[in-house]
């Protein structure tokens, strides 16, 4: 049974207002169960995606999304850092040490923070267009200096 008991927030509200996705819903709560005090968690994608029953790439959206919403953050390949508010730690002395510590730009209480997490994905979601759009030119170009007069 696990030790961690306090948490800095309540996740429940929050995580209804953001309407996640169903598969960085449920990455989130695994994260969570099996995390540090403090919110480390050392678990690769491939785990991450065993234990959900996703594939890799559902897996990498999964965390993307949550990226996005700053509730996870990727600390380097295999290694993730939930959110202090929505870590659990051994005592809340500890979980209002790691509040008060973290930047203000990454808190959930934000009045600000629903709406900045939308568009965060509306950027990222326009940033994955414009690539597509300059992929598409691309290869229509290499199709056209490919193509010569025959005669």
């Amino acid at each position: 049974m696990s030790t961690l008991k306090w948490a800095a927030t309540n996740a429940d509200s929050l995580l209804a207002d953001l309407d996640l996705p169903p598969a960085a819903y449920r990455a989130l709560l695994k994260l969570r169960a099996r995390s540090e005090p403090g919110g480390r968690i050392a678990m690769d994608q491939a785990t991450l995606g065993e234990l959900l029953g996703l594939s890799r790439p559902s897996v990498n959206a999964a965390l993307r999304e949550l990226e996005l919403a700053r509730l996870v953050k990727k600390v380097r390949n295999g290694v993730y850092q939930i959110n202090p508010m929505l870590a659990s730690y051994t005592s809340p002395e500890d979980a209002l040490a790691a509040v008060k510590a973290m930047p203000k730009a990454d808190r959930l209480d934000s009045k600000s923070y629903v709406a900045n997490y939308h568009k965060a994905v509306a950027d990222y979601q326009d940033q994955l267009a414009e690539q597509r759009k300059r992929r598409a030119a691309a290869a229509a170009a290499k199709r056209r200096g490919s193509l010569h007069a025959v005669g």
